[in-house]
């Protein structure tokens, strides 16, 4: 039994520290943390979002604004109301988001991102779009304490600065 127990903890330990080094390595850089959001998000399909591991990109005051394809309004969530909206089935069913492009400015602690992104869900609708991120450097990592972000709509197409045509 005590073999038994001690396989179980020599497993165990060295997969909790590897994701933790993980967490930790996405949170050290923009890049980092930025790509780190996207790959939580872009889900299997039956799978879950780790929304604990959503949360650790996040300051916990962060706000989160989606400009509506046709912009006629902004809608704005906390980061406990944009955790909610992860479990939806939706995403549940499959959910794809990546970088195509990104550009970002940085001084003194404070970080704002212009990550331009292709998305497809379970049901094939393709769109790209801009995330915009704002982060801040404190306590010896990065949070992401502010993210709007829309699509490309209206004959609007992706900037050529930011990876489009």
């Amino acid at each position: 039994m005590k073999y038994l127990l001690y396989i179980i903890c020599l497993t165990i330990i060295p997969l909790s520290s590897l994701a933790q080094d993980k967490e930790d390595t996405a949170v050290a850089s923009i890049d980092g943390i930025v790509n780190g959001l996207l790959d939580q998000i872009t889900i299997e399909e039956g799978k879950k979002i780790d929304t604990s591991a959503v949360r650790n990109l996040f300051h916990p005051s962060a706000q989160l604004t989606v400009l509506h394809n046709d912009s006629s309004f902004a809608e704005t969530v906390s980061l406990d109301e944009f955790l909610s909206l992860l479990k939806d089935p939706y995403y549940e069913q499959g959910f794809l988001e990546k970088e195509i492009h990104k550009v970002i400015d940085e001084y003194n602690g404070i970080a704002q991102v212009f990550q331009s992104f292709y998305a497809k869900d379970s049901e094939g609708v393709e769109n790209k779009g801009i995330n915009s991120y704002q982060l801040a450097y404190y306590n010896g990592r990065w949070w992401i304490v502010s993210l709007l972000w829309t699509s490309e709509s209206n004959g609007v197409e992706l900037p050529e600065k930011y990876g489009g045509k």
